[in-house]
């Protein structure tokens, strides 16, 4: 038997009892499951009375092994019964006297209730881009550096050529001058084909510890096509004014794109902070956890130690700020994830199979895998929750056409 003892916001107090009859046949099957696995002297394994197992293991011992069988057994029974959906909980009382049955209270942290703000009033303030001319200039310049190709030049090497040269070692390979290191740049600015060079190799305190001898075998420089009517032709485009066209249109397409981009991060943000909502304080720790092992791996593709960086924040001083900072993006997290949940709840999108199918493959592709690959990689929980998100977001587009 279940029942709820006080409510308080998030905080519910949860008295659950285990009537005698079941605690005493699950004392007696935690008896026999102990039996078969502790040794007793004189007795072959498994074979021990149960009473002699008792003496052997002790009452008190055995008795609180059983608590927390019956508490991990009948706790997830009774919150279901009670409609609670709770994030965290801890055991605050507990009773088992001889003879009778278990009774304890649980203190548990339970999902939020969440009230929206009146999001169909919200006035985004997102202004649209315009596409300008000089925008379309400046992307078709892009394919002209996009589709030029390196020839060769029979003169000195200049800032943004490529030198292709051979080591002493034999090693051959192309250096681009524009992204060389200013020594390796410095030392092959106006040299020929032809001409051998000794590049210097500096250590990391920038002290020249040896020279390289180096062979310029050849300077070639990016040649950009015109501009005109057959470059407009390679891009499949009839004319250089239907290129200029379909450029334009890419950038409108893009510039909507950011646009509506712009219009959900608003509207997500304006969401979150008007929502009202008591939030656990373990959803906030899980989150800040989850924020720290995202950060853990992205120092460590740097090679560097999570601890080695709160190490170094903490000697700067700095560290009080971080775990400021990291509070505040874990609660921003937290409630936009709650916003977009309770916006999904409220409008239900719907999502045909059809929409949910096309929908994975796409995902599949984007991981480069297939379908069934990515069925089995994320599970049936993996599908759920991303399932969820996915309506989600859908919910999110859905409220944005409304403010239209």
């Amino acid at each position: 038997m279940a029942e709820i003892l006080e409510r308080s916001g998030y905080l519910v107090k949860v008295r659950v009892e285990v009537p005698k009859e079941k605690v005493e046949e699950r004392y007696q099957a935690l008896l026999r499951d102990v039996a078969k696995r502790v040794r007793i002297p004189g007795f072959r394994p498994g074979r021990a009375p149960l009473k002699v197992v008792e003496a052997r293991i002790g009452r008190e011992e055995l008795l609180s092994d059983l608590k927390e069988r019956l508490v991990k057994e009948t706790y997830p029974l009774a919150v279901q019964e009670l409609g609670l959906v709770p994030v965290a909980a801890r055991v605050v009382e507990e009773e088992l006297s001889e003879g009778e049955g278990f009774r304890y209270v649980a203190e548990v942290e339970n999902y939020p209730e969440v009230q929206l703000p009146d999001w169909r009033s919200f006035d985004l303030q997102v202004a649209q881009e315009e596409v300008t001319e000089e925008m379309v200039d400046k992307a078709l310049e892009e394919l002209r550096h996009r589709y030029a190709e390196l020839v060769p030049v029979d003169r000195e090497a200049q800032e943004k050529d490529h030198v292709f040269v051979r080591t002493e070692e034999g090693a051959e390979f192309p250096i681009d001058l524009s992204k060389a290191l200013p020594h390796v740049r410095e030392t092959l600015l106006g040299k020929r084909a032809g001409e051998v060079v000794m590049v210097p190799v500096l250590n990391e305190m920038g002290e020249k510890v040896r020279e390289v001898r180096t062979e310029i075998l050849e300077v070639k420089t990016l040649e950009l096509p015109e501009l005109d009517e057959e470059f407009a032709k390679t891009l499949e485009a009839e004319s250089l004014e239907e290129l200029r066209e379909k450029v334009r249109e890419s950038l409108k397409r893009q510039a909507e794109a950011r646009y509506q981009e712009a219009r959900e991060r608003a509207f997500l943000e304006k969401l979150a902070e008007g929502l009202e909502a008591e939030i656990p304080p373990s959803m906030l720790e899980a989150e800040e956890r989850h924020l720290l092992e995202h950060l853990a791996e992205d120092l460590a593709a740097q090679g560097i130690a999570l601890e080695a960086y709160l190490k170094a924040l903490e000697e700067k001083g700095e560290l009080e700020k971080f775990r400021e900072e990291l509070k505040q993006e874990a609660l921003k997290r937290v409630r936009r994830s709650l916003a977009k949940e309770r916006l999904a709840e409220e409008l239900k999108p719907e999502v045909s199979e059809e929409e949910w199918q096309a929908y994975l493959q796409a995902v599949a592709r984007s991981y480069g895998i297939s379908l069934q690959e990515l069925r089995r990689e994320f599970g049936e929980r993996g599908l759920a929750r991303l399932r969820a998100a996915y309506i989600q977001d859908k919910a999110v587009k859905e409220a944005l056409a409304k403010l239209l």
